[in-house]
C-alpha cells in the first residue's frame, strides 16, 4: 500500500528571531513532508498584532531559505484571515456555545484560591472556574456577538450531541497511536477556554484549527508541550465539521539547565550562528538530526 503524501506546516509567530528550537520544529515538519513526497507549508501566526513585527516575518523566511527548506507555497498569514475567524465565532455564538467573560488573570487566581475550589492546570494554565458562566445572563441573549469582551466556550454545552473524540499520535512515546478524549479531560481538566480575546478578535486555539483545515494539513508537527492542547483542537474540529489530522508531537530543544528554548534566548538565534560562520549542516548536527 502506498503511503499518504503528508502536508505539514511550520507556524511561527513573528515576535523575535528563530532559535534552535524553531529550527528543529521546521526541519521535523519538512522531513515528514518530504519522506512521503508531500508538501511543507509556512503559516505566519501574527494575530498578536501588538508584538508581531514585519522585520521578524522576513527573518523567518530568510532563515528557512538558509536552512534549505523553503516552503512549497506562499505563506498563509493569520492577520489576513480575521474576518474568517469572526464568521466562525458568529456561528458558535448563534449556537449558544459562547459567553462573554470579564475576568482577568487576577480574578481567576482569586477564585481558585477560594476553599471550595480545586486548583488544576490545563493547556492554558489554571482551569477557569466558570465565574462568568455562573453569573445570571440576560433574559434575551444579544443577537450579535459582542466584540469588546473575551468570549469563552461553554465546554459542557459544546460536548452535547458530539460522538466519541479521538486522534492519532505518531511521535510522542507515551501516547503513540490512537488517543481517546474523555469528557472529563475537557470539562474538568481543560475548562471553558477563551476563543476570542478582546485585543485579538480570536485566539490561538480557534485560529490554528481553522487554518490547518484551510491549508489541508494532514499531519500537525509541533512540540510535545502542546500535546494537551490537542484535545481542544479535536473538539473544535468536531464542532466546526473540520477534518482531524494526525499529530506528531516531537521532543523539545532545551538549554544546559533543561529549560525549553524561548525567544528570550537570542544567543541561540539562527542569525547569530549564521553570522558566526555556522552552516545548515552544523545546525542539523547540533540538533541530533
Amino acid at each position: 500500500m502506498a503511503c499518504r503524501a503528508e502536508v505539514t506546516r511550520f507556524a511561527p509567530s513573528p515576535t523575535g528571531p528563530l532559535h534552535l528550537g524553531h529550527a528543529f520544529a521546521a526541519l521535523t515538519a519538512h522531513h515528514v513532508a518530504r519522506a512521503s513526497g508531500g508538501q511543507f507549508l509556512l503559516r505566519i501566526e501574527d494575530i498578536d498584532r501588538a508584538r508581531c513585527r514585519p522585520v521578524w516575518d522576513q527573518a523567518i523566511r530568510d532563515d528557512l531559505d538558509w536552512l534549505g527548506i523553503p516552503p512549497d507555497a506562499p505563506p498563509l498569514r493569520q492577520s489576513d484571515r480575521l474576518h474568517i475567524y469572526g464568521e466562525t465565532l458568529d456561528r458558535l455564538w448563534q449556537l449558544g456555545l459562547l459567553y462573554p467573560c470579564t475576568c482577568n488573570r487576577r480574578d481567576i487566581l482569586a477564585a481558585l484560591d477560594a476553599p471550595q475550589e480545586g486548583v488544576s492546570l490545563g493547556p492554558d494554565g489554571p482551569v477557569y472556574p466558570g465565574t462568568c458562566r455562573h453569573r445570571p445572563r440576560p433574559a434575551q441573549r444579544p443577537v450579535k456577538r459582542p466584540v469588546d469582551q473575551a468570549l469563552r466556550l461553554d465546554m459542557r454545552a459544546a460536548l452535547t450531541g458530539l460522538g466519541p473524540l479521538a486522534f492519532t499520535e505518531t511521535a510522542h512515546p507515551d501516547h503513540f497511536g490512537q488517543n481517546i478524549i474523555t469528557p472529563a479531560q475537557l470539562v474538568d481538566a481543560t475548562g471553558d477556554i477563551v476563543l476570542a480575546r478582546r485585543d485579538m478578535g480570536t485566539s490561538y486555539h480557534l485560529a490554528v484549527v481553522i487554518d490547518d483545515a484551510a491549508q489541508g494539513i494532514t499531519t500537525v508537527t509541533r512540540g510535545a508541550d502542546l500535546f494537551d492542547a490537542t484535545r481542544i483542537h479535536v473538539l473544535l474540529q468536531a464542532l466546526l465539521h473540520l477534518p482531524t489530522p494526525a499529530y506528531h508531537h516531537h521532543r523539545l530543544i532545551r538549554d544546559d539547565a533543561g529549560r525549553r528554548l524561548a525567544k528570550r534566548d537570542d544567543a541561540r538565534a539562527l542569525s547569530t550562528y549564521r553570522a558566526a560562520g555556522a552552516t545548515p549542516d552544523d545546525i542539523r548536527a547540533w540538533l541530533g538530526l
